[in-house]
């Protein structure tokens, strides 16, 4: 990130990082759930917990909605989906044990009950009747139930996938890499991902007889009885927000430099691929009330919550999580809107934070950081893409622009161009970034008695301003529900 007076803005980032030896599960959850276990000794579990939640989340939902289509060719994808993610820290094999065993319970309990609830419904019951009769029922109610009034054998008949979930890991397999000459295969040891649905999954005979899972993670030395809810969710990781801050969720790409060289994107420029991540953000806005403002550069997106919002209610990982994955969902979604002639070829996904900054000068001054960077990183990628478009090689573009200032480069540029401040010439999409929020847009009326009247309603605007200038403030109060008496300053 380039260098600023703002700069002082990353000291109110903080690491939330996990620490080891804890095993790290993410829960993933919609209107059902996943959870994620980490092999331990790897980077990726050595992140912070904010990053290890956003990424997994994010991922998941696009692997959703890519998979859409070949899972339900006859539907079509009404909406974009979101998930939540939170991560839990078991800090032994005992705690995890215990984890998957609630898990698995949870299953079986609400499937249980929903299979109750939806036969009863189909014979005929309102769902009110039916969530009567089922008020304090236990499970051999329900399986009586289901047996007696619909010769149902809940364990015999109810698929396994349903009642006990599904089990994916990896197993080693021989694989045949290739032939010899004679014919025989050339068998290599590989691993291979697996589903399976086992009754108990918490039990010492399963979990020891996965080789990978013993090997990774440790062997469960006894079975486990009922397991204690609140015990194993006194190990979920917490974090709240402070009150009475501005929050910012500041959402980044994975892997864009490798995304956009694979989907071709215009360099050092893309204005369908901006337009799309400013579509997305328009989609955040509408979703989430809360969100006040945001500002987007490049593959990033920063979005302002409103002090006063019940989101503080909350964790930090419900909020950054809902948001990251309902923006790699609108990405995905409006892809072909904005490439109709281009196959997305692998799924995009982003990581997120929360922030909390105490004062409205010191978010403007995160807003004025990260314009800033926009400016001067796109000065130099402008530079940079124009000498290797003129033959240089990128080593060697690199080494032109060692050190040169932002007056350097403007001169380059007018040389390379043969145009008089040709940056400036350039989108303002490009210079400044896109900054979205909630404005008023005025509507002609037609009136037979008066003419034409005026009638204004809210929409989420995009535009492309000076967000660093007091002046821009001064003109939306509403945005920060302030007025804005400082000094302007000049870009």
């Amino acid at each position: 990130m380039a260098n600023s007076k703002y700069e002082y803005v990353k000291s109110f980032e903080i690491e939330d990082e996990i620490v080891p030896p804890n095993i790290i599960v993410v829960r993933v959850d919609g209107r059902d759930f996943r959870s994620f276990v980490l092999k331990k000794g790897t980077k990726f579990y050595h992140r912070r917990a904010s990053k290890i939640l956003s990424l997994i989340v994010s991922f998941f939902t696009t692997i959703y909605v890519t998979k859409w289509k070949e899972l339900f060719p006859q539907k079509d994808l009404i909406y974009a989906p979101s998930f939540q993610s939170r991560i839990s820290c078991c800090a032994t094999l005992e705690v995890l044990q215990a984890y998957l065993a609630w898990r698995q319970n949870e299953c079986h309990l609400i499937n249980q009950y929903d299979t109750c609830l939806w036969h009863l419904i189909d014979s005929g019951k309102s769902a009110k009747e039916a969530e009567e009769m089922l008020k304090e029922s236990q499970k051999q109610d329900r399986n009586e139930l289901l047996f007696q009034s619909f010769n149902i054998n809940y364990k015999k008949d109810i698929p396994a996938i349903f009642r006990q979930g599904t089990c994916a890991l990896k197993a080693e397999v021989e694989d045949i890499v290739k032939f010899k000459d004679d014919g025989c295969p050339v068998k290599r040891p590989r691993k291979k991902v697996i589903t399976v649905h086992s009754e108990n999954i918490a039990s010492r005979r399963f979990w020891n007889d996965q080789s990978c899972l013993s090997k990774e993670l440790g062997q469960f030395t006894e079975d486990l009885n009922k397991p204690k809810t609140e015990y194993i969710k006194s190990f979920q990781y917490e974090s709240r927000l402070i009150p009475s801050t501005w929050v910012v969720i500041r959402i980044d790409g994975c892997h864009f430099h490798r995304f956009s060289e694979v989907h071709e994107f215009e360099k050092p420029n893309d204005a369908q691929a901006l337009n799309l991540m400013n579509s997305c953000a328009v989609g955040i806005l509408e979703e989430f009330k809360d969100i006040v403002f945001s500002y987007g550069v490049s593959d990033e997106y920063s979005f302002v919550l409103k002090k006063e919002s019940q989101l503080y209610e909350r964790h930090a990982s419900n909020i950054v999580s809902s948001v990251v994955s309902i923006f790699s969902s609108m990405y995905t979604v409006k892809w072909k809107e904005f490439f109709p002639d281009k196959e997305m070829k692998h799924p995009p996904y982003f990581d997120g934070r929360a922030v909390c900054y105490p004062s409205s000068e010191i978010l403007r001054d995160y807003l004025a950081w990260r314009q800033v960077d926009c400016h001067i990183n796109n000065q130099y990628n402008t530079c940079f893409w124009m000498l290797v478009k003129s033959g240089k090689s990128k080593s060697d573009a690199q080494n032109d622009l060692k050190g040169t200032q932002a007056q350097d480069k403007n001169k380059l540029l007018d040389r390379l161009c043969n145009v008089t401040d040709y940056y400036n010439t350039l989108p303002p999409m490009f210079r400044q970034g896109s900054s979205v929020y909630w404005d008023k847009e005025e509507k002609k009326m037609v009136n037979n008695d008066e003419g034409s009247v005026g009638k204004t309603r809210k929409i989420v605007a995009v535009k492309y301003c000076n967000i660093i200038d007091p002046s821009f403030w001064e003109e939306h109060p509403e945005i920060l529900n302030e007025k804005i008496n400082c000094r302007r300053v000049h870009t």
